[in-house]
């Protein structure tokens, strides 16, 4: 099995969860959400001697990929991936909350998109995506089944769920994704969220009181 260091940053404006997945032999590296920062996150990879590949997008909202062209004018042959169905609400300022939560407007472009099912081989291991709209309607899961590691964005979080009241949000979608597509991974699966602090599949069958 391949080992894989993580590290995580809270970055932005509303305390979103950054995540590096770096396969420790290699040091190749993934970026989940690089939120802002942009130049506290290439210092961090330049420290550790990554070798970055991929930033991971797990929807389209702004308080998750702010720091994207900071990273990509530092490594321009990294691919910006996300799913399919957040490629329009990423380019669009009003559905991506940028500019009304904070006055300016950002929209984004990607490289490559992605569908449930997907399975991506970047840090020399299998890694699964699993579509989960409710939050927005393309949101992205990426799993990697070796490890049993989960980065879910903000879709399921410790002991609550995703909102589903921003625009192209949908509870029913949220919590049938939920239920079906996570809550069924191996139960040591470790979850890490948007925000707020790490948990298990385990943990939110037992305890979250929104499922």
């Amino acid at each position: 099995m391949v080992d894989l260091n993580i590290i995580s940053a809270v970055l932005g404006p509303v305390s979103t969860n950054c995540y590096t997945v770096s396969n420790v032999q290699t040091k190749d590296t993934v970026i989940i959400d690089p939120a802002d920062s942009g130049d506290h996150l290439v210092a961090m990879i330049e420290d550790q001697v990554l070798v970055p590949k991929a930033i991971l997008l797990t929807h389209g909202h702004f308080d998750h990929c702010m720091a994207v062209p900071r990273l990509k004018e530092a490594y321009p042959e990294i691919e910006v991936i996300l799913g399919k169905d957040d490629v329009e609400l990423l380019k669009d300022p009003m559905r991506n909350l940028s500019l009304p939560f904070t006055g300016e407007a950002f929209s984004l472009e990607v490289d490559r998109t992605v569908e449930n099912g997907e399975v991506l081989d970047i840090l020399g291991t299998k890694m699964q995506c699993i579509q989960v709209p409710g939050h927005t309607p393309g949101g992205m899961c990426y799993y990697f089944p070796e490890q049993h590691l989960l980065f879910d964005g903000d879709t399921l979080f410790a002991g609550s769920v995703g909102r589903t009241d921003f625009p192209g949000g949908s509870q029913d979608a949220l919590m049938s994704g939920i239920r079906n597509r996570l809550l069924t991974l191996p139960e040591e699966t470790l979850v890490f969220p948007g925000h707020d602090r790490a948990t298990t599949i385990e943990r939110e069958i037992a305890e979250n009181m929104y499922l």
